[in-house]
């Protein structure tokens, strides 16, 4: 018996034998909106001059803005994996974004902020890009699929949308493809979103795990969108930008006309930074997607949640995709299964204005980039590079696992990133014991996590 099936079993017993107890605490509805490789200085509440984003700024200005906010990974597939499971992408087992040739995909084993929720009484929808598996339509393969993660409902594409935002062709719903659709992404995800709200058990918290493919390539947006920005060298980025803040704009004032806005914990972010580095869209960081430098990976984070989160707050703590997990565990009072090693540490202290104390350093180990390591302890910043000269190509192969499990970090450089955000002056030798402990916690942490990570070589389908 996994550790999943025993912990369903366990809180199917306690909820049987307690059938109040979701009845009895008001847990609140919970909104996560991802967007798809939206840079950290990409909306106007994070400082671009170039893109308005009315709907996100105002959810700012009701909740908190963080500033050091971080992406689970420095591309897709890792990222979200984070985002589900509150551990690291490389110790659920997704080390790069996934391809259709590879075994790698999230687990079925893996217990995810869905699989929580629903056993706590909420209602669950998935709605948009999924890129934790491929095989969505029913007969297509193993999975896993949404459905398999603990979503009641669920919309997506495998990655991304086909042919491009403008009216794609391969969404599939509930294990049924539909077809050619007529509309832009963000907007048909919003429709859906929307008519679930509508349809939904009114008596039962929600759950929406809304994930935008805007403004990954390809991009498209109206024409009076993309008008705005004519001069720029990719208007439609732009344009998908406002596009996807107007999409918000409707589910926010659903939410609003049906009375849910008190009572509801909503948080934007992004997957990764921008693959448009040298354009102003990672801000003053450097470099961008698929790297892990603080331009790949450090992204617009909001929460916003009415009488917790004080309205206007701007927290320059560290935080991250990764942490979501357990603060929603704390919200809620769920359980998770002892032996399931969870690396985010909860928020809520913050929230409250508590003490707030991360269990752990913030971690990244993405195989192509250079640096390949990363911890972000305070205004610490410690990179490695790998020993062995692991392939740094863009498609990830199953067969560089043999060198991750066996290669050792070297090159260590540290930056205090709140003097030095665009990380260009290497302090170790100025602060050696900081150096020091810094180190033995990302080797002590690199070791833990691919040791647990899988080994996709040796796995096989279950039959």
């Amino acid at each position: 018996m996994t550790n999943k099936t025993i912990l369903l079993f366990s809180l199917s017993l306690f909820l049987s034998a307690n059938p109040g107890f979701c009845q009895n605490i008001q847990k609140p509805n919970i909104v996560l909106l991802l967007a798809d490789d939206l840079g950290y200085r990409d909306l106007s509440c994070y400082g671009s001059t170039q893109v308005q984003t009315p709907h996100l700024d105002q959810l700012a200005s009701e909740g908190l803005r963080f500033t050091d906010f971080y992406a689970g990974s420095a591309v897709c597939s890792p990222s979200r994996a984070a985002l589900m499971t509150g551990r690291s992408s490389v110790r659920a087992g997704v080390y790069s974004w996934i391809h259709t040739s590879q075994k790698m995909h999230l687990v079925k084993e893996e217990f995810t902020i869905a699989e929580l929720l629903k056993e706590s009484g909420y209602q669950t929808a998935h709605v948009g890009k999924w890129h934790l598996g491929y095989d969505l339509e029913e007969g297509s393969g193993p999975g896993p699929n949404p459905g398999d993660q603990g979503f009641d409902y669920w919309i997506a594409t495998g990655n991304n949308a086909l042919p491009s935002h403008r009216n794609p062709e391969n969404f599939v719903r509930n294990g049924k493809a539909i077809g050619p659709t007529v509309g832009y992404s963000s907007h048909l995800l919003a429709d859906e979103a929307i008519d679930w709200l509508q349809r939904r058990e009114k008596k039962q918290p929600f759950f929406i795990n809304l994930w935008f493919h805007e403004p990954h390539q390809k991009v498209a947006a109206p024409a009076k969108l993309e008008d705005r920005h004519q001069d720029t060298d990719l208007p439609a980025y732009y344009g998908s930008i406002e596009n996807m803040d107007a999409a918000i704009g409707r589910i926010l004032k659903e939410l609003e006309r049906q009375g849910e806005v008190e009572n509801t914990f909503i948080v934007f972010m992004s997957d990764n930074g921008s693959y448009r580095g040298k354009n102003g869209s990672n801000g003053e960081f450097s470099n961008g997607k698929t790297t892990l430098w603080e331009g790949g990976i450090r992204v617009p984070g909001i929460f916003k949640w009415p009488g917790v989160i004080d309205k206007g707050k701007v927290e320059n703590r560290p935080a991250g995709v990764v942490d979501l997990l357990p603060t929603i565990q704390e919200i809620i009072g769920g359980n998770i299964y002892s032996s399931i090693k969870i690396d985010g540490t909860s928020l809520l202290p913050l929230f409250n204005n508590e003490d707030f104390e991360r269990k752990q350093p913030l971690y990244w180990f993405y195989p192509p980039s250079r640096p390949v390591a990363v911890i972000r302890d305070g205004p610490w910043n410690l990179i490695a590079d790998p020993e062995l000269d692991i392939p740094r190509g863009n498609m990830f192969q199953e067969d560089y696992i043999g060198m991750i499990k066996t290669t050792q970090l070297e090159n260590f450089r540290m930056y205090n990133l709140r003097n030095d955000p665009k990380q260009t002056n290497d302090v170790a030798s100025e602060n050696p014991e900081i150096f020091e402990l810094m180190k033995r916690k990302m080797l002590q942490l690199h070791q833990e996590i691919v040791h647990e990570a899988i080994d996709w070589r040796e796995f096989s389908w279950p039959e």
